[in-house]
């Protein structure tokens, strides 16, 4: 008597598995990805990478201030022993009348090498901070991560940075795809640039 009453209870759980299983592979679903790339800013000197393009009206860095950045991205924080992965091209302005003053950005990841060369990642939003984490939202995004969407992490790696000089940020970015565009990444080889789970 007890098996039987069993044999119902077996049966929902087989079925909720198969239906899961064929929930997880149906083409056109949406799907995380994990990236980690860490961005490097020279500040200052001949080969800086950030450039203010309108000082603020108000003088100093202030509301009205706006700038462009074109920073190297790589796949770790050390510059000596990482591997270039593409840029982290910005324009950014100090939008905001508080102390500090809020700075908006627009910024593209342009991924070079490994295996979302090729492929671009859009970000938009504020950031109010740079010693604490700042989060982002993903907009878009071209070639595999066509239609993205999502968000990021930035933080600063205190132990890469050189105050006033030179700053290592860890970026990770947090990417809903279709699973229509899985396909395109090939396989991971021995040189990939980036920590993705798919």
């Amino acid at each position: 008597m007890a098996s039987s009453s069993l044999l119902p209870l077996l049966l929902v759980l087989l079925l909720a598995s198969s239906w899961a299983a064929v929930a997880r592979a149906r083409p056109g679903d949406n799907v995380w990805e994990h990236t980690v790339v860490y961005m490097h800013e020279r500040l200052t000197g001949p080969n800086a990478t950030r450039l203010i393009t309108v000082q603020s009206p108000l003088g100093g860095d202030n509301f009205g201030q706006f700038g462009v950045v074109d920073n190297e991205l790589r796949d770790g924080p050390d510059p000596l022993r990482s591997s270039l992965c593409g840029r982290f091209q910005a324009l950014f302005a100090l939008a905001g009348l508080v102390s500090p003053p809020g700075m908006q950005s627009a910024v593209n990841f342009l991924f070079t090498a490994g295996r979302l060369r090729g492929s671009t990642v859009s970000v938009l939003g504020p950031i109010l901070d740079f010693e604490s984490t700042c989060e982002r939202s993903i907009v878009g995004g071209t070639g595999v991560f066509r239609m993205a969407r999502g968000y990021s992490f930035m933080r600063l790696v205190p132990e890469m940075s050189v105050p006033d000089k030179y700053s290592v940020y860890r970026l990770d970015l947090f990417i809903q795809v279709n699973s229509d565009r899985l396909p395109l990444l090939p396989p991971v080889d021995s040189v990939g640039c980036y920590d993705i789970s798919i």
